[in-house]
């Protein structure tokens, strides 16, 4: 199938984060003081969204954020001075993320999830690692060049999302009367839109995960982002080939966490 993305008119520039642990202090507690207890830390990953962190063709979780996911576990493990650490793997979606981070089934959670004002409220977040506006794909032919076109149209999207989020709340106040189909994961929402289902899928804000700010500042990051955004990658060979933007190279200069909006 052929397709395309259209960058949104109103799309806002999104910054996606780990949700993660308290702040390391001298007096353990929470998060951290469980995890130097039992000698286990548990990850949320995602286990569709390509290239951040999902399955390759062996079953086990691969990605850009899953990668720096690990960093930030050794630099735990070193913080708490573990001789060993246990890491075990939980998949997540958009729409229990928060939920599994809140209630302790998940130390830290490598996904697509916005750093916002709201959230910021339920979760604490890790300094951004990257930032992109949100997009629309759709078939090449399928005439849609613009969100006026999508009206009175089936549009799919991920539950739980800021992308569903953002498209309903305009759906609702432009009055478009767009079918919004909510789909488990980025690659039902694909799927979805493949089959001819929907005309169009809003993607999801950014597919992504941070890691610590030394990561960044000391040009690891960028080498990482190079290896799964401009090579190529399981489980299929391809290459992304999305050059390192502007504004994420100010952001592995300057790291800071925050929020969205």
């Amino acid at each position: 199938m052929s397709q395309h993305c259209r960058g949104l008119m109103l799309a806002a520039m999104l910054s996606a984060s780990l949700l993660s642990a308290p702040v390391l202090a001298q007096e353990l507690s929470g998060t951290l003081k469980k995890i130097k207890e039992t000698g286990v830390i548990t990850l949320g990953h995602r286990e569709s969204s390509i290239p951040f962190s999902y399955y390759d063709d062996k079953q086990q979780v691969i990605g850009y954020s899953h990668e720096l996911m690990l960093k930030a576990v050794e630099a735990i493990k070193a913080e708490l001075k573990l001789a060993k650490l246990d890491v075990k793997l939980m998949p997540v979606t958009s729409a229990n993320r928060i939920t599994l981070v809140q209630n302790g089934s998940v130390d830290l959670e490598c996904g697509s999830t916005t750093n916002n004002t709201e959230r910021q409220k339920q979760v604490s977040f890790s300094t951004t690692i990257f930032i992109i506006g949100t997009r629309l794909m759709t078939k090449t032919n399928s005439g849609i060049n613009d969100f006026p076109d999508l009206a009175g149209k089936n549009v799919v999207t991920t539950a739980g999302t800021t992308s569903e989020r953002l498209l309903r709340k305009m759906n609702e106040e432009k009055q478009m009367k767009m079918n919004v189909i909510s789909a488990k994961d980025h690659g039902e929402s694909f799927l979805t839109l493949e089959t001819g289902r929907a005309v169009a899928f809003m993607m999801d804000d950014a597919l992504l995960y941070g890691e610590m700010a030394k990561a960044m500042t000391s040009g690891e990051a960028e080498k990482i982002y190079a290896k799964w955004f401009l090579q190529p990658i399981p489980p299929k060979g391809l290459n992304l080939n999305f050059p390192l933007s502007e504004a994420v190279k100010k952001l592995y200069k300057n790291p800071n966490d925050k929020a969205f909006e």
